[in-house]
C-alpha cells in the first residue's frame, strides 16, 4: 500500500478528487511506462505534473524522469510518439508529442553549481529518490512511478501541499548553493500557488541573496518574467525585496521604498508601483491579445524608478520629480539590457515608461487634434499598452478625482478612435512618399529627402491629411524658403 494514502486522507475532498486528473493521462503514462520497463529502464511522472494533478490543474505538458540516458530515451519514444525533438539533449532531456500531450523526459539528475561557475554542471543520477532530493521544493519532489502508478513522496511534499507551504527537500542552504536560481523560484511559486514560504527557506534566501550573482543573466531574466506573468505576482516581488534578492536582481524596485509619492497618498512610491502593477493586470483584458502581458507588467512595475534620482525638495516642503519619466526610461533600458531582454522587449517597455506621464497634459480635453496625433505617433505600436498603463497609474483614493480621470481618458481614447477612423492614424505617413519628393524637387537619394519627408510628416500631424496637391505646394514653399535661408539648393 503506498505510504501516501494516510496523508492524502488529510487533504480536502476537492484535492483528493483531483488525483483523478491523473486518470486522464493513464493511457499515455501506462504505455510509456511499459515501453521503458520492458527495456529495463525506470520512468516516473514527476514534479510539477504531479503537483498540478493534485491541485486539479493538470495541463497538457507532462514531465518525466528516467534511468535511461538521452540516446536510449530517443530510441524508446521514436516510432511511438508523433514527433520527437532533442534541443535539451545536453541537459539530459528528450521532448516528444503524443496526441494532445507534450512530454519532456529527463535522465535522473544530480547536477549542481561549482563555486565560481555561472551555469550548473550536468551530472546524471542513479535513482528516483536521488533525483527527487535535488529538486527545488518538496511540492515538486513527488512522483508517480510507472507503470504500476506507485506514488513516491520521500520528502512529505503532499503534507506541504496540504499546508500550502514552500519547503526544500533538504537543507535550504544546500539546495540554494546547488542552484541559487531556486531562491527566485521560491518567490515565483509563493505568488503562483499562493503558498507561504517556510521560515527556514526565507532565512536562507536572506542569508544567501548575494549567491544569485553567479547565475547567468538569461536564467534570472526568464525566472523574473515567469514571476511577473503569474496571475498575482505581488507576493513574490515583496518576498524578493524583503530577502534582499531584488537588490541583486532589480535594485531599482527596492530603492523606491525610500521615496514618498508626491501626493503623499501612499506609503511610498514602492507601494504605489505595486498597486499600479495590480491595476494594470486587472486592465489587461483591454489589450487585443489579453494577458498576461510582460511588457505592460514590467512598465507598471518600473514606471516610477526615475523618482529617486530626480527628487527635489522645495522651500515650501513639497517634493518634485521633474523628468522622472525620461530618467526612468533610461534606467529601464539599462536594467533590461543587463538582464538580456530582447531589443523589441526593451523598446516596448522603455517607450511606455517614457510616455506614462504624457496624458497628464491633456487636462480636461484641451489637446488639439494635432496633439492627439502626436500622442498616437509617439506611442506607435505600444498605444494599447499605453492606454492600460496610464489608466492603471491612477491610484488616488479620492473617488471623485479617480472618476474624473477615468472619464477624461475615455474622452481621449474616443478622440483617438475617431481620428484613427478618419485619418488612418495607425499608419500615419506624409501625403507624399520619398520617390514623389525626389521627383518634385529633382533630388537624388540623400539627407535632404529625409528632411523633406520629416517636414511633410510634421504638417500631417499638425493639420491632418492635406492631399497630394496641397502637400506638393507646401513642399515647394518649404524648399524655396530653405534656399532663401542659404541652404544648399537642388542637386
Amino acid at each position: 500500500m503506498p505510504d501516501s494514502i494516510p496523508r492524502a486522507a488529510r487533504l480536502s475532498d476537492a484535492q483528493r478528487n483531483a488525483v483523478q486528473a491523473l486518470l486522464r493521462v493513464a493511457p499515455i503514462i501506462d504505455r510509456l511506462g511499459e515501453r521503458f520497463t520492458q527495456a529495463g529502464q525506470e520512468i516516473a511522472l514527476v514534479g510539477g505534473s504531479v503537483r498540478d494533478a493534485l491541485l486539479d490543474r493538470l495541463g497538457p505538458d507532462l514531465d518525466f524522469t528516467t534511468s535511461a540516458r538521452p540516446d536510449e530515451i530517443e530510441k524508446l519514444v521514436s516510432g511511438w510518439a508523433d514527433a520527437v525533438w532533442d534541443m535539451g539533449r545536453d541537459f539530459g532531456t528528450i521532448g516528444c508529442r503524443k496526441g494532445d500531450w507534450t512530454l519532456e523526459i529527463t535522465t535522473y539528475r544530480a547536477d549542481a553549481y561549482q563555486p565560481n561557475s555561472r551555469k550548473p554542471e550536468v551530472a546524471y543520477g542513479e535513482s528516483l529518490e536521488g533525483d527527487l532530493l535535488r529538486r527545488d521544493f518538496t511540492v515538486n519532489a513527488m512522483a508517480l512511478a510507472l507503470p504500476e502508478r506507485r506514488f513516491v513522496d520521500p520528502y512529505s511534499g503532499l503534507d506541504d501541499l496540504a499546508a500550502a507551504m514552500i519547503r526544500t527537500p533538504g537543507a535550504p542552504a544546500v539546495s540554494f548553493s546547488d542552484d541559487p536560481l531556486r531562491m527566485l523560484r521560491a518567490a515565483r511559486f509563493a505568488a503562483q500557488l499562493g503558498f507561504r514560504v517556510d521560515p527556514l527557506v526565507e532565512d536562507a534566501m536572506r542569508a544567501m541573496a548575494d549567491r544569485i550573482d553567479i547565475v547567468s543573466a538569461e536564467r534570472v531574466r526568464d525566472e523574473l518574467a515567469k514571476l511577473l506573468c503569474v496571475p498575482a505576482p505581488r507576493a513574490g516581488l515583496e518576498l524578493m525585496v524583503e530577502t534582499g534578492l531584488a537588490e541583486r536582481v532589480l535594485p531599482e524596485v527596492p530603492a523606491l521604498k525610500l521615496e514618498r509619492d508626491e501626493h503623499h497618498r501612499h506609503k511610498d512610491v514602492y507601494e504605489h508601483s505595486l498597486i499600479v502593477l495590480e491595476q494594470a493586470i486587472d486592465l489587461e483584458d483591454r489589450l487585443p491579445d489579453g494577458g498576461p502581458d510582460l511588457a505592460v507588467r514590467l512598465a507598471a512595475l518600473l514606471h516610477d524608478i526615475g523618482k529617486p534620482r530626480t527628487r527635489r525638495f522645495l522651500p515650501d516642503g513639497s517634493v518634485t520629480f521633474h523628468h522622472h519619466d525620461v530618467v526612468g526610461a533610461k534606467m529601464t533600458r539599462k536594467r533590461m539590457q543587463a538582464l538580456r531582454f530582447s531589443k523589441d522587449e526593451i523598446a516596448a517597455v522603455t517607450t511606455l515608461v517614457d510616455l506614462h506621464l504624457r496624458f497628464h497634459g491633456y487636462g480636461s480635453g484641451e489637446w488639439t487634434d494635432s496633439a492627439v496625433r502626436r500622442y498616437v505617433r509617439d506611442a506607435g505600436d505600444q498605444l494599447d499598452r499605453l492606454h492600460v498603463l496610464t489608466r492603471a497609474d491612477c491610484t488616488t483614493r479620492n473617488r471623485r478625482k479617480a472618476e474624473r480621470l477615468r472619464r477624461t481618458y475615455d474622452d481621449l481614447e474616443a478622440r483617438v478612435a475617431r481620428l484613427a477612423e478618419e485619418e488612418e492614424l495607425a499608419t500615419m505617413r506624409p501625403d507624399l512618399d520619398g520617390n514623389q519628393i525626389m521627383g518634385i524637387l529633382g533630388l537624388d537619394p540623400g539627407p535632404e529627402v529625409g528632411q523633406a519627408y520629416r517636414y511633410l510628416l510634421e504638417l500631417r500631424i499638425e493639420h491632418g491629411p492635406l492631399g497630394a496637391e496641397q502637400a506638393r505646394e507646401e513642399l515647394l514653399r518649404w524648399w524655396e524658403e530653405r534656399d532663401d535661408r542659404g541652404s544648399p539648393g537642388r542637386s
